[in-house]
């Protein structure tokens, strides 16, 4: 599963996410959601989350 949609992205899931540091290089970073911070239903780059960590990003990939 990609993370564009909303409804598919909740707290608990693992998750690969850009920080938008390495928006320009696209490196991924892992970490648990906490939070998440779009509203909207869809999101063309991705739902923005909060991991547990404090880390701010864009969902790339839902970790099964």
């Amino acid at each position: 599963m990609n993370g564009k949609n909303r409804s598919d992205v909740r707290p608990g899931l693992t998750v690969d996410i850009v920080l938008k540091k390495d928006q320009p290089t696209g490196a991924l970073t892992r970490g648990v959601v906490k939070d998440i911070l779009t509203n909207s239903a869809t999101h063309p780059h991705g739902i923005k989350v909060r991991l547990q960590d404090g880390q701010v990003g864009r969902v790339k990939q839902i970790v099964e």
